[in-house]
């Protein structure tokens, strides 16, 4: 019943990413953390594995003099994403009525 969960949105701020980035196309990381309101470690941390799953992918730049790095949604995350969402929606209209 839950094997089509996938493991790496187990945690709430990775599924708070994925929210955010499904909508936007490039989140830079002062926003994504106010957003979510986290702390730049943390958010760092859970981005990375999202990263390394593909699902994300990272953007380094300067903006004037300042160095900034963003993000965007994968097509895989994308994909990756909405499988997850799809399985969490029959999982939760699963009659479990004996």
């Amino acid at each position: 019943m839950i094997g089509d969960l996938d493991k790496t949105f187990e945690s709430r701020v990775r599924i708070g990413i994925m929210a955010v980035l499904a909508v936007n196309t490039w989140v830079d990381h002062a926003q994504m953390r106010d957003l979510l309101n986290v702390t730049d470690g943390n958010l760092a941390s859970h981005l990375a594995a999202l990263e390394k799953a593909a699902y994300v992918e990272v953007r380094k730049r300067f903006v004037g003099r300042r160095p900034n790095t963003s993000y965007k949604c994968t097509t895989v995350g994308k994909r990756a994403f909405q499988a997850h969402l799809d399985a969490l929606e029959r999982l939760l209209n699963k009659d479990l009525r004996p």
